[in-house]
């Protein structure tokens, strides 16, 4: 621990040759965090496909779409499940705050492979309403005619919300709709295979600004809150 000249709310305050050796330290930790990560992707990309033989049918921007048609002549998919339930008239506040990353994303994915597309249950009118109020332009289809939602455990019968529902790998206390994200391949043959899903925290990779907050001296500042995202508005909805 560097000596300290000063403290401001409880951070010691040191000269700036102290706070070099302290930050070289902790540089040492990240490097081994990242070599960690490297293995921890590695170890994703390794894990067993599973073929997807049901069909499924969205109602897109440009009508009726099964799923190998999402991938737009590319051999990936980034699904985001998003949490809009068929009686609501807006999308999941919190989903919000991770579609606000998607527009800038997309042109790179595709030179990577990867197309990306939004899922909800809500019916497409409803999705494109509010998809115009965001003032979004990422690709977003409905699930509504089909069990997508279902099969990939983001939404939940009213009997599982009574008892319990199958997510995050465990069953679990749920509500109609939850969110995920999902990885698909279709290989040049047109056959598609899932290959990755995660859920709850293990969506928080595709949210830059709780990467940025990560950085910063105070965080993510949620600890006093009644939960986690409370803060959280419609990026059109918040008071200033």
């Amino acid at each position: 621990m560097p000596e300290t000249t000063s403290s401001i709310k409880g951070h010691p305050v040191v000269s700036r040759d102290q706070w070099l050796g302290a930050r070289t330290a902790f540089l040492a930790k990240e490097k081994e965090f990242t070599r960690q990560r490297d293995e921890l992707n590695r170890l994703r990309r390794a894990l067993p496909w599973v073929r997807v033989d049901k069909e499924y049918v969205f109602d897109g921007p440009n009508g009726e779409e099964k799923l190998a048609d999402l991938f737009a002549g590319r051999s990936q998919l980034a699904v985001y499940h998003f949490m809009f339930d068929p009686k609501s008239e807006a999308g999941c506040p919190h989903c919000s705050f991770w579609a606000d990353h998607f527009d800038g994303t997309g042109v790179h994915l595709n030179h990577r492979d990867v197309t990306m597309v939004a899922v909800s249950r809500a019916p497409l009118a409803k999705i494109e309403a509010f998809r115009r109020r965001m003032g979004w332009r990422f690709k977003w289809v409905s699930s509504h005619r089909n069990d997508f939602n279902y099969d990939y455990h983001v939404s939940f019968t009213p009997e599982e919300v009574q008892s319990t529902g199958f997510y995050n790998y465990a069953d679990s206390k749920v509500g109609s709709e939850r969110e995920g994200f999902s990885a698909f391949y279709r290989d040049e043959g047109g056959a598609v295979y899932h290959t990755y899903s995660c859920y709850a925290r293990g969506i928080d990779l595709l949210n830059g600004t709780y990467n940025i907050l990560d950085l910063m001296s105070k965080g993510r500042d949620e600890d006093g809150l009644k939960f986690s995202q409370a803060w959280v508005r419609h990026h059109d909805r918040y008071q200033d």
